[in-house]
């Protein structure tokens, strides 16, 4: 194949549909929209979910349980992601923002034990996992709760 043989997949640029351009068109006049009704008018048609009057699906499913609304959700962290900081770095929420460990700081960050640490590091963090505090612990760290 050479430079000038080069085209695009067939059916790969597809024309888009101009309304109202004419009766040859094949959507002139009412562009597609048929005559009179709701939706041919402007701003017509249904709301999402709307069944035309019928009892609309998400009404006829039962519901169940309920939602917090004081839920506190913590950004995750595990230890092998501390491996990226240099020995005796005090790592901070606001450290792991700046370097991208976690993308939110959401109601604070915990630490989850999964993982190997492999260097003495000072972690704060709103919250820690039994296992994370005992191998941070372990690799001569300290652990202080925010």
């Amino acid at each position: 194949m050479k430079l000038h043989e080069l085209k695009p997949a067939e059916g790969s640029r597809k024309k888009r549909n101009r309304v109202g351009r004419g009766m040859a068109s094949g959507n002139g006049k009412t562009s597609g929209r048929g005559h009179k009704g709701q939706n041919a008018r402007s701003g017509g048609g249904v709301r999402p979910g709307f069944e035309g009057g019928q009892m609309p699906l998400f009404q006829r499913l039962p519901k169940r349980g309920f939602t917090n609304i004081n839920r506190k959700e913590y950004a995750i962290v595990n230890l092998d992601k501390l491996n990226t900081f240099e020995e005796g770095t005090e790592v901070t929420p606001e450290l792991l923002l700046e370097t991208g460990v976690i993308s939110k700081l959401k109601s604070g960050v915990k630490i989850l034990g999964s993982g190997k640490l492999e260097k003495k590091l000072t972690v704060k963090a709103h919250k820690f996992s039994a296992s994370a505090k005992e191998a941070i612990e372990a690799a001569g760290g300290k652990t202080e709760v925010v």
